[in-house]
């Protein structure tokens, strides 16, 4: 099976690759794109609250930052919750749930 993979988006190259046959540094570069729209995503959707995103997915923002946080820690990068929680939030924690928050996703 082939995947055709882009080097920057809406390049006029693409290749092809044997799914499985991507190149470590390529496949970092992939995943860190993915995990950038993925925050991008988050943030055009502030209206789905973190319960939500618990309920149905089993993880949500919080979740993502400290996923975050602990990859930085097992690179020897030290990063505070709230720093890592403002990466996924892009801002503050507390401005995102004044701004955002419902009483249905308030933290339990």
């Amino acid at each position: 099976m082939d995947l055709i993979l882009a080097d920057r988006p809406r390049s006029h190259s693409q290749r092809r690759v044997t799914l499985g046959v991507v190149e470590k540094s390529e496949r970092t570069e992939l995943e860190a794109a993915a995990f950038r729209r993925l925050l991008q995503h988050l943030s055009e959707r502030v209206d789905v609250q973190n319960m939500d995103l618990m309920e149905l997915a089993g993880f949500c923002r919080n979740c993502l930052a400290r996923w975050y946080r602990e990859a930085a820690s097992e690179r020897g990068v030290e990063l505070s919750t709230e720093q890592a929680r403002a990466i996924v939030y892009g801002m503050t924690y507390e401005e995102f749930k004044d701004r955002h928050q419902t009483d249905r996703g308030a933290d339990r």
